[in-house]
């Protein structure tokens, strides 16, 4: 993936400054994916095998949950991603239409947009107009709506990052439970899970540029109550069938 640079608007700059926000769209979906496959697959596994001694029984349905669950989240951030792409283009449409009908409402909304930031009235007012005279449309999308190139919506793009780190993090969860004894299965899955959880939200606090270790514990938290309940679910459900 391209790094952003970011804009300096025509003014030349001295250096350049690394900014890890511009990794926030795919480093959303892909940590979201990864997730989730690890821990609805382990969370699946364990509650079969809670509830089935069947090993065979027990891989073909983490299979059936990586499968379904990679397409779900291709599905869902493909929806998802190209609605916000539709509000961000009805928002530019509308702003176009006001600045063509009502230029000066739109110059004065500009600067006390301006003014409520800090500036000066008369240096609001000549901020306002420079950029208006440069470009209106840009400067109304910025300041006014908060929309940016920093990193525009791209459907496909979370569509394939989503469906392909889910199916990478179900595989973790599904290698060890077909590698794992019978009898102790849960045990390793969770063991494993929890270890890839930990390691996941790790990297990726690391890649956008938070603490690692708060990051960490708290996807391991989660992931521990969530195996702990469809184990639970899982026991009891076979018990009574």
């Amino acid at each position: 993936m391209a790094e952003h640079r970011p804009q300096n608007f025509g003014v030349p700059s001295a250096h350049v400054e690394p900014h890890l926000s511009g990794r926030a769209g795919w480093l959303r979906a892909a940590v979201m994916g990864a997730n989730d496959g690890i821990l609805s697959t382990a969370s699946l596994i364990a509650g079969v095998a809670a509830g089935s001694g069947d090993k065979a029984t027990i891989i073909l349905a983490g299979l059936a949950g990586m499968v379904a669950g990679a397409l779900s989240m291709a599905a869902g951030e493909y929806v998802s991603v190209s609605s916000q792409a539709d509000a961000e283009r009805a928002d530019v449409a509308r702003e176009k239409a006001e600045l063509a009908d009502n230029p000066e409402a739109e110059l004065a909304e500009l600067t006390a947009i301006y003014e409520g930031r800090g500036l000066s009235p008369d240096l609001a007012a000549e901020v306002s107009r420079e950029l208006t005279e440069k470009d209106a449309l840009s400067a109304h999308l910025r300041d006014e709506i908060g929309l940016t190139d920093l990193s525009p919506p791209r459907p496909v793009q979370a569509a394939v990052v989503s469906a392909l780190t889910f199916a990478l993090g179900a595989a973790v969860p599904l290698g060890v439970a077909f590698a794992a004894p019978l009898g102790a299965l849960v045990w390793w899955v969770g063991a494993g899970t929890l270890a890839a959880l930990g390691s996941l939200g790790a990297l990726g606090a690391q890649a956008g540029g938070a603490p690692r270790g708060r990051a960490a514990m708290r996807v391991m938290i989660w992931g521990a109550l969530a195996m702990a309940a469809t184990s639970a679910i899982g026991g009891l459900v076979g018990q009574s069938i």
